[in-house]
């Protein structure tokens, strides 16, 4: 008996599931193009992917308040500097103005030694000393004695040598003669005296 070449088996299609039947898991996952499988591998790098925007935003917003701090710093520190040069020049303003305040007196006497200049002679002298002697007196009461001695010893503090001379009657080292006084003390000097002192052995 004749033997005839099998044929091979046919995929019989699927029949459609009865109504209510649960299917298999994943049946529909494999399934090409499926909408659900798509979208699931979607969703997975996606997570990963804005996983650090948080952090990011974080340090942005630090770095954004430390800018406006620093600002806001620059700006206190411009104020208190403009404020302490106010300050400064109000002090020194008011300061000049006492300074010249107590010289009126001085000037005021000096003007009327000079309306008596056409009278006794000796009496000019007197007045013209009298005013000296007021401003001394003034200066001495802003902080600036007067260093016009003679006879003491040579003190490079308060004196400043612009001779020498031979004198055998003083000690050497000894201020013979201030040819200009000298106004105040240590870090409030005006200046020193200049003088002449005994030359040494």
């Amino acid at each position: 008996m004749p033997s005839h070449p099998q044929e091979p088996d046919r995929a019989t299609p699927a029949e459609p599931a009865p109504e209510g039947a649960v299917r298999p898991p994943g049946e529909d996952s494999h399934r090409l193009g499926s909408p659900a499988g798509q979208q699931a591998t979607d969703d997975g790098p996606r997570a990963d992917a804005t996983g650090p925007a948080p952090a990011v935003d974080d340090h942005t917003a630090a770095m954004r308040e430390l800018e406006d701090r620093w600002r806001r710093a620059l700006a206190d520190l411009d104020n208190l500097r403009k404020r302490h040069a106010r300050e400064l020049e109000r002090e020194r303003t008011v300061e000049r103005s006492r300074t010249a305040a107590a010289f009126l007196p001085v000037l005021d006497n000096l003007e009327l030694a000079l309306s008596h200049a056409d009278a006794d002679s000796g009496a000019v002298v007197e007045g013209i000393r009298a005013v000296r002697d007021q401003a001394v007196s003034v200066l001495e009461l802003l902080g600036y004695p007067r260093h016009a001695e003679t006879g003491v010893a040579f003190d490079p503090a308060h004196h400043e040598v612009v001779g020498v001379v031979d004198d055998p009657d003083v000690e050497p080292g000894t201020v013979v003669q201030v040819l200009r006084p000298g106004y105040g003390d240590g870090d409030r000097q005006l200046r020193p005296a200049a003088v002449t002192v005994a030359k040494r052995e």
